[in-house]
């Protein structure tokens, strides 16, 4: 039976993106018919870990406390025990999109001696193989990978898979006392970005707006769109790097990566580098005074207009219906 491993990070907790995960990984092992087991690297509250077993066929806990500031070398570690102590012969080893995963995942490839894939954004098995899809040429083509060492270690997009649903019975919770070495980190400090909301990766609705707006003001007239159906905001790189909106707002290719039930596109033309990033955006809406702009290739819904022309009265509207 080919088992698939789904990693973790304790001190993340069950966001959407380790929800993704899973949710992939239920699918997978359910292809192969066998069971899918959550590693989890580090200590967890205990409604995360209810949280993961209602899914899972088994959970494998490394609560060490030492990993409740996530050490990359450590995280290592940890997985590679967390591995030998689940099944040690799973087919795929999957992960989510945050920092510590990144840098662990094509590590971890090498020492479980598989193949490693990152961004993916669908994975299936095809034969006693794992076929990875991801986005190539800035978002202008798709490539398929064949991992043809396993374990398949593959990170995946955010929010490009849907959760798991709750099993009939919850998985097993099996405890595991991880031997670690010392940190070869020391942290000295913490700087904290203020975050109101969700996390652009995980929320549901973004609106975002792009270099056409013109400056920083006409984002405080998005914001009232936002707040009146509960969205997020967003931005192009060129608004970003513009100064008028904080950098972590960036989405694209070398931003965040989100994949929303709608995203609203305001004055952004739709370069590639930014379809990379929102290009697995459930629906799209474009707002746009070019009608040549290539962000209209890619939405479900375009009007050719002067943002300052629409988004009043759409606000207005949407108000109106949500009171």
């Amino acid at each position: 039976m080919a088992n698939v491993a789904v990693c973790v990070l304790g001190s993340f907790g069950y966001d959407r993106a380790a929800q993704g995960a899973v949710g992939a990984g239920r699918a997978l092992a359910a292809s192969v018919g066998g069971e899918v087991h959550v590693l989890v690297i580090g200590p967890a509250d205990e409604e995360a870990v209810a949280a993961m077993a209602a899914v899972a066929d088994r959970v494998v806990l490394g609560a060490n406390q030492e990993l409740r500031d996530v050490q990359p070398e450590q995280a290592l570690q940890a997985a590679e025990q967390l591995h030998a102590a689940g099944s040690g012969d799973y087919v795929a080893v999957l992960l989510s999109n945050d920092t510590y995963s990144q840098e662990i995942a094509p590590r971890l490839a090498h020492r479980l001696g598989g193949s490693s894939m990152a961004d993916a954004a669908a994975i299936r098995m095809d034969g006693d193989h794992l076929l990875a899809q991801r986005t190539a040429y800035g978002g202008k083509a798709i490539s398929i990978y064949r991992l043809k060492k396993s374990p398949a270690v593959v990170w995946l997009r955010a929010r490009g898979f849907e959760p798991a649903p709750e099993q009939p019975s919850s998985g097993d919770v099996t405890p595991v006392d991880l031997n670690l070495d010392p940190p070869r980190i020391r942290i000295v400090g913490r700087e904290v970005a203020a975050q109101e909301g969700v996390r652009l990766e995980d929320a549901p609705v973004i609106v975002s707006g792009g270099r056409g707006l013109g400056g920083p003001e006409p984002f405080q007239e998005l914001k009232k769109l936002a707040d009146t159906i509960g969205a997020e905001q967003g931005a192009s790189r060129a608004a970003c790097d513009a100064g008028w909106v904080p950098p972590n707002w960036q989405v694209g290719q070398t931003g965040k990566k989100v994949a929303p039930e709608l995203y609203i596109a305001i004055a952004i033309s739709g370069a590639s580098q930014h379809l990379l990033g929102m290009g697995d955006s459930k629906v799209v809406a474009a707002i746009n005074t070019d009608a040549d702009a290539p962000i209209f290739k890619h939405c479900s819904f375009g009007i050719v207009e002067d943002y300052k022309a629409v988004v009043p009265l759409l606000t207005e509207k949407l108000a109106a219906l949500s009171g």
